[in-house]
């Protein structure tokens, strides 16, 4: 490719990027700040066509029953790890891409997509989601599953303690290595009690109570992090299933799983609820 045809590329790029910083700017109600927001032609395209298509005109269902229907959307979405990784060369920039996603990523576009009514509140809902304060900014991000409702405004509750009475609460130092030193260098150690049901624990009587869109953690018993994969709950045809954007080899994608094969034989869950 020449450098001419670079320049007019970059050229072209420039006000596609500057008009999305003027719409965040003049319909966002919960700060003054500007971003860029780094997002291609095509994922565009996508979160202008979802919401028109699919969130408006199924905006009576419960929350839950949305969750689901949005996140039915990106089935087969291909796994893609580090999306959100800041190059030091390039200013700090929201994110959106269609294109692959990881397990937290995944859940960030659906819950984000499932609360807009455009294109702007929903740059908007992801900040709010992805972010402290809607803050763009490494050190600010929300980066544990705890984090949606340890932190104000809370993006979902806790209803784990509810659904068993095997729950189990521990004392965690989110952040921290078990040999010392911190997963994320500089963020700090972050102290709090996360609870889960151990995976021998969940009955009939949890199955039961688990609710379509209701986000499940597979716990993790590492002094540092609170859970080591996410998803969402899926009850349809009298099966329970969980969908992720798994990183496994034989998937690499997003999928169904049937939700207590693939949970058998990890520690436990932690369960997160949006209403």
């Amino acid at each position: 490719m020449s450098h001419n045809n670079k320049d007019k590329k970059s050229m072209l790029k420039r006000p596609f990027i500057a008009l999305l910083i003027i719409l965040l700017a003049a319909c966002s109600t919960h700060h003054s700040d500007e971003y860029s927001i780094s997002i291609s032609e095509r994922t565009l395209e996508k979160v202008n066509s979802i919401i028109e298509s699919e969130i408006k005109p199924n905006a009576y269902l419960t929350s839950g029953d949305l969750l689901v229907h949005t996140s039915r959307l990106f089935m087969d979405t291909p796994y893609q790890a580090n999306t959100l990784v800041h190059h030091s060369d390039q200013p700090y920039a929201l994110v959106v891409n269609f294109d692959g996603m990881d397990c937290f990523t995944y859940l960030d576009y659906v819950v984000a997509l499932s609360q807009a009514s455009d294109t702007p509140s929903f740059f908007s809902s992801l900040m709010n989601i992805r972010y402290k304060k809607s803050h763009i900014n490494f050190y600010d991000r929300k980066h544990f599953f705890s984090d949606w409702y340890a932190l104000s405004p809370q993006i979902a509750i806790d209803i784990t303690e509810k659904m068993s009475p095997d729950a189990i609460t521990v004392p965690k130092q989110l952040n921290q290595k078990v040999e010392g030193g911190e997963y994320i260098q500089g963020l700090g150690v972050i102290p709090r009690m996360i609870t889960y049901i151990p995976s021998d624990k969940i009955t009939q009587s949890v199955l039961d109570n688990l609710q379509n869109g209701d986000l499940v953690g597979v716990y993790s018993p590492k002094i540092g992090l609170d859970v080591t994969h996410t998803g969402i709950i899926v009850k349809e045809y009298n099966q329970i299933l969980y969908r992720n954007a798994s990183s496994l080899s034989k998937y690499n994608k997003v999928v169904d799983l049937p939700f207590m094969d693939y949970i058998r034989s990890k520690p436990g869950i932690v369960v997160l609820r949006i209403e």
